[in-house]
């Protein structure tokens, strides 16, 4: 990949043993986790909602999309609140670890162990191993 996508800064969070990274100009901010009000009928993957300063928020569990079992949230639990086309959603991740940029960015493969290749906009390399990118738009549209 060129140059110039290297620069770009990454926020690199863990769900369950695997981490994955968002690009920072989609994140809005990151909030402790927080109670979040159930809405019936709703998709399996929405938690419910919360209220952020006086706006309604969404709230996605990454733990649900990637097929892995929900587990109470920690004290290292994060809502990450991503601007995703005119809405704002909270994607609940079991922690936030850095900031960080990638040596090399590789396209991804068609599957990325039982998850669809599509969610991931790629896949970086750091020195600690490898993060794969979140695409947006594949995973919080469905």
């Amino acid at each position: 990949m060129e140059a110039a996508a290297t620069r770009e800064q990454y926020v690199e969070m863990g769900v369950g043993n695997a981490k994955y990274a968002l690009n920072i100009r989609d994140i809005h901010e990151i909030i402790k986790m927080q109670t979040v009000t159930e809405i019936p009928n709703s998709k399996p993957y929405v938690k419910g909602v919360i209220n952020l300063r006086g706006k309604i928020v969404p709230i996605v569990s990454l733990r649900y999309l990637f097929h892995l079992p929900e587990e109470e949230s920690t004290k290292a639990s994060r809502i990450v609140v991503v601007n995703h086309r005119e809405d704002t959603v909270g994607v609940i991740v079991d922690q936030v670890n850095k900031v960080i940029t990638f040596s090399e960015i590789q396209p991804p493969p068609d599957r990325v162990g039982t998850l669809n290749g599509a969610f991931f906009a790629g896949i970086g390399f750091t020195p600690a191993g490898l993060v794969g990118i979140l695409k947006l738009d594949q995973l919080l549209v469905r």
